[in-house]
């Protein structure tokens, strides 16, 4: 049976993950940040443990408990735990950048660093980073999600490349609109980092981004969003295909925003993005 390890199962993408897979045949270790939701998790019959990535000594531990539930052999990993700080970028501390950064890039290339040697052993294995259509495009209110997944494509891209020859497969997913709680969870720290009162966004903040931050989650729905199953499907192919994609892209609204970035210049470009 194959191993598959899963961050951020407590919702959204990386719940539909872990149960699809399950069904597909897969032994799937299905961590979440809190130990509240794992319990949730395991109650209906996965296996789930807390795994917080902005915790190096949980990234140890999680990566520990599962390479020794899969008798030290790791069939994929599946980086998908992350979050958001909506905001102006000027309006960002340099706490909540830290914060950011060790959930977003941080917990995921140390916990990706830790399973690597037993699929090196193996000479096979999946990595497989979820990233986002912000991680090649910017937009308005989104620095610090943005600059995270920036960062992790350059890296991603760069362990893809040195993973050549050795059996080990990286990929990425990148998705765009899907419905999830993640805008939701994102109110939090929100509330939390930004002064948005003392910001010179502050009109910016009242008539756009919190309009859209605060709206009831049976709202009218973007009409590029897809299921969390769209992501999942990506995900299935990088995993089982012989010859998985570098790149995967998820909803219509990627895909254009991949080909403007193509066939539009920079000025151009960010006429687009100013007003989405």
């Amino acid at each position: 049976m194959r191993t598959i390890l899963i961050t951020g199962c407590s919702s959204g993408i990386g719940l539909d993950a872990a149960r699809t897979l399950r069904a597909r045949g897969w032994r799937v270790f299905a961590t979440c940040r809190a130990a509240e939701d794992a319990a949730a998790l395991a109650a209906e019959g996965l296996e789930s443990w807390a795994l917080d990535l902005a915790s190096e000594a949980s990234v140890a531990e999680g990566a520990a408990e599962a390479l020794g539930r899969g008798g030290g052999r790791l069939d994929a990993l599946f980086n998908n735990g992350a979050f958001a700080i909506p905001g102006a970028t000027e309006d960002l501390p340099r706490a909540a950048m830290r914060e950011i950064f060790e959930t977003n890039l941080f917990g995921q290339l140390d916990l990706t660093n830790r399973v690597l040697p037993a699929m090196r052993a193996a000479g096979a294995g999946r990595v497989v980073m979820n990233s986002s259509v912000l991680g090649f495009v910017a937009l308005p209110w989104r620095g610090a999600y943005v600059a995270t997944k920036f960062a992790l494509e350059g890296l991603t891209d760069t362990l893809r490349l040195e993973l050549r020859g050795t059996g080990v497969h990286v990929s990425t997913i990148e998705p765009g609109p899907i419905g999830t709680p993640f805008r939701a969870k994102s109110v939090p720290r929100f509330e939390k980092w930004i002064d948005w009162r003392a910001s010179p966004h502050r009109d910016a903040y009242e008539t756009r981004l919190m309009r859209r931050l605060y709206a009831p989650a049976d709202g009218p729905k973007s009409r590029f969003e897809l299921p969390p199953s769209a992501v999942t499907a990506k995900l299935v192919h990088a995993l089982e295909s012989k010859r998985p994609a570098p790149r995967y892209r998820v909803t219509t609204a990627t895909r254009i925003m991949a080909g403007l970035t193509r066939a539009l210049p920079t000025r151009a470009l960010d006429a687009v993005a100013a007003r989405l």
